[in-house]
């Protein structure tokens, strides 16, 4: 060891001289603990390479506190335990189950029912069994990940309570028949309204009934219910049917019968004006000339007459020789007139 004043102490050129020797006999063990510490902080820096799928959000987090977003691609942050980052799937749509759960997707499919959460009441004092599904997508994914623990259960109790509360303002009859969509729609909206109000971050896609019956041990009675509504619904729609078919048809036949008469009054309206005015003009030609116009009025009632008679024309001085002849055959009824009978 070179000592450093006092009585004994080294030359300065000697304790340089003797600081040279020894560096040139440690300084291979020096390098190559450098080398290893660089190759350590090189690879804690390439740790902090990530990438970024098309389906989903990058979000840095610096001690716990999120610092930035990143979209899809290959990114870098500071390695652990600087940053870290957390990968939701914004763009991917999810889907919980409420009433059952899927212990195998099949084919065939197998689940399992979940009474705890199916067996809802309904307005009118019912029981009802449903089951249903919620897909949903993340559209703030900071408020996804922090404004809410348990995103999943969270969603999941929120959807049971939206559909308890439409399902308690609903008769069973609706829920079983024609009103399930509706049901389906009010219940989204107050999921959608119950998730903003906790700044959950959530979008709701779609709420879908999937099974809605009675409970098992009155199943039976409910389909008869059920069967005899739907019988009931039947022959309305057969008797509104015959009704259209028949009331049109009578509202037609009457129109028709109408029209032919107003048509029959003006027909006889005009023809009876047309006579008094024939009879008019006749009358003013007649007191003209009185004697022409009977004599005319004569020609043309026997132009009528003759043509339907049986007439036998003798000469003046030749029908004096005649025997009176009198047509009995032509007197005699025809089997016509008779109807058909001699």
């Amino acid at each position: 060891m070179p000592r450093y004043g006092g009585n004994g102490a080294d030359r300065p050129e000697d304790i340089l001289r003797e600081l040279a020797e020894r560096f040139k006999a440690d300084w291979p063990k020096q390098l190559g603990v450098g080398w290893v510490v660089g190759a350590l902080v090189a690879i804690w820096l390439v740790t902090g390479t990530y990438q970024v799928d098309p389906s989903q959000t990058g979000v840095v987090l610096r001690f716990g506190r999120a610092v930035a977003t990143t979209g899809p691609g290959l990114h870098w942050h500071i390695p652990w335990p600087v940053e870290m980052v957390l990968k939701p799937p914004t763009a991917e749509i999810m889907k919980e189950e409420i009433g059952f759960r899927t212990i195998d997707p099949g084919p065939p499919a197998r689940y399992r029912s979940v009474n705890a959460e199916s067996l809802m009441l309904t307005g009118d004092g019912n029981i009802v069994d449903l089951d249903f599904i919620v897909q949903y997508k993340i559209r703030d994914p900071l408020a996804y990940l922090f404004h809410v623990r348990g995103q999943r259960e969270t969603l999941r109790d929120c959807a049971e309570s939206a559909m308890r509360e439409v399902i308690g303002k609903s008769e069973i009859d609706a829920a079983l028949t024609e009103g399930k969509f509706k049901i389906q729609e009010d219940a989204q909206a107050l999921l959608q309204q119950t998730l903003d109000a906790y700044g959950a971050g959530i979008q709701v896609v779609t709420v879908k009934l999937q099974d809605v019956g009675p409970p098992e041990p009155v199943s039976d009675a409910f389909k008869d219910v059920i069967s005899a509504q739907q019988d009931k619904e039947r022959l309305i729609n057969e008797a509104e049917g015959y009704r259209n078919d028949v009331v049109p048809r009578a509202r037609g036949g009457a129109a028709q019968i109408v029209n032919e008469a107003e048509a029959y009054q003006q027909s006889r309206i005009k023809n009876a004006e047309g006579e008094a005015r024939r009879f008019t003009q006749i009358l003013k030609e007649y007191r003209k000339a009185p004697e022409v116009t009977r004599k005319r009025l004569y020609l043309e009632a026997m132009e009528e007459i003759l043509p339907s008679m049986e007439k036998i024309v003798v000469g003046g001085k030749v029908g004096d020789n005649l025997v009176p002849y009198l047509p009995l055959r032509a007197l005699k009824p025809s089997p016509k007139e008779k109807g058909g009978k001699e």
